[in-house]
């Protein structure tokens, strides 16, 4: 049987073909680096999602024999022992507290599966997260994702104009230490929830840079900067900035892209460097305003079954440059991918992080949440990038002394210099 669902608004639909999908399982799919954290105060905007029904979830959910549980009297027992030994031995009592343990309990299981997109979220990370997801930014104005080579916590993108900015942080800045706590082994939402904290307060970052550590004071602030942002280059380029996939950023595309047109676009440059993903629901809105009849992606689970992704075809046809580096992740991946399999623009900057794969959030009945990897996904023409990621049409590595001595952006130059050849 196969189902469809219509997702998007205006003239451009975006339809979900899901073949053998099971009723209930619906959840919030969610695409991005890590967790795409955003640094904000109270509500989170990233990582982000397809709407649907969610399901809350309780111990009697789906109840089955326990035979083949973890949870069995033995290993109970021995969750005792072993807190039983914390009460006795662990130096700092003040630490062990009930819900700290619980919480422990309850990542461990997540964390047993070795995949860093698997997670168990507290009920305030989860609200940091919901808070992100509708655009509305508090903090210091950074995204966190995963270092590739070492899985540490990293800055992945910095929002221009912010206290990060100005502080001096830096997109690939290894997070070492918030406020003085370790976090080189903690998951992006456990990184995030340390750094937010009211305005006007203060936060401590030791990052490592080039192999040593620096240690930043930011102040934290309410952030306003919109997930897309465009101006006119020279000889009527368009060039338009996607920072991330969240609820306002089809919007957002939709009216800077138009200006562009308005004022007399007649090639377009796509920037998704540092973009560490978002929400399926907003990349396929944006591929759908792009890209000819087809496929955008789909989704294979563990099963076997296939949902596809599909847009009924635009009119676009203008030159077009994406700008991609290894921070660009998975939505970015995308619609990065989508664009240079259907051959209607060229990709430029360095090979994309490589996150090819799908999570689903799903709220627990106490506020807490989980978010569990559902299924591979695969590019236009079904390539699997997933921890390959996607090789750009030309090959330009940033310039970093060059552009802070000359401002010169040398992969932005390449992108002109294609355009106007």
């Amino acid at each position: 049987m196969e189902e469809k669902e219509t997702i998007g608004t205006g003239s451009q639909p975006v339809t979900t073909n899901k073949r053998g999908g099971k009723a209930g399982r619906v959840g919030i799919f969610v695409l991005g680096m890590a967790a795409g954290m955003v640094l904000l105060l109270g509500a989170f905007h990233m990582f982000p999602l397809r709407t649907g029904a969610v399901q809350a979830f309780s111990s009697a959910h789906d109840a089955e024999s326990t035979t083949d549980s973890a949870l069995n009297q033995d290993s109970i027992e021995k969750i005792r022992l072993l807190e039983e030994a914390i009460r006795q031995y662990y130096y700092q009592p003040e630490d062990a507290t009930v819900g700290t343990l619980e919480t422990g309990l309850y990542k461990g299981l997540m964390d047993s599966l070795g995949d860093p997109y698997t997670v168990y979220y507290t009920e305030e990370e989860y609200n940091t997260m919901n808070e992100e997801t509708s655009g509305i930014y508090k903090g210091i104005g950074a995204y966190i994702g995963l270092d590739q080579k070492t899985n540490a916590p990293v800055f992945s993108g910095i929002m221009p104009g912010t206290p990060a900015e100005k502080a001096g942080l830096k997109t690939g800045d290894i997070i070492c230490e918030v406020d003085g706590k370790d976090t080189l082994e903690m998951d992006t939402a456990g990184v995030a929830s340390l750094v937010k904290g009211q305005e006007g307060t203060e936060v401590q970052i030791k990052i490592m840079r080039d192999g040593e550590y620096q240690t930043f004071t930011v102040t934290r602030a309410t952030i306003n900067v919109p997930t897309v942002t465009s101006e006119m280059l020279d000889n009527k380029i368009g060039y338009l900035t996607i920072s991330e996939f969240s609820d306002v950023t089809a919007a957002q595309f939709e009216e800077n892209y138009s200006k562009l047109m308005k004022d007399g676009m007649k090639s377009m440059i796509i920037d998704l460097r540092g973009n560490p993903g978002g929400t399926v629901t907003a990349v396929t809105q944006i591929a759908s305003e792009l890209l000819p009849k087809g496929l955008i992606f789909y989704m294979e689970d563990k099963n076997g079954e296939r949902e596809e992704y599909t847009c009924p075809g635009a009119a676009f046809d203008l030159p077009l440059v994406v700008l991609v580096d290894e921070y660009s992740a998975s939505a970015s991946e995308i619609l990065a991918g989508a664009i240079q399999d259907a051959g209607i623009g060229k990709l430029v900057g360095t090979k994309t992080f490589g996150k090819g794969i799908v999570q689903n959030l799903y709220p627990l009945g106490d506020g807490s949440a989980i978010k569990i990897t559902v299924a591979d996904y695969y590019t236009r023409n079904g390539r699997n990038i997933h921890k390959v990621g996607i090789e750009p049409d030309y090959t330009v590595e940033f310039d970093s002394e060059k552009y802070e001595k000359e401002e010169v952006d040398t992969q932005l130059e390449k992108a002109k210099e294609l355009l106007t050849q």
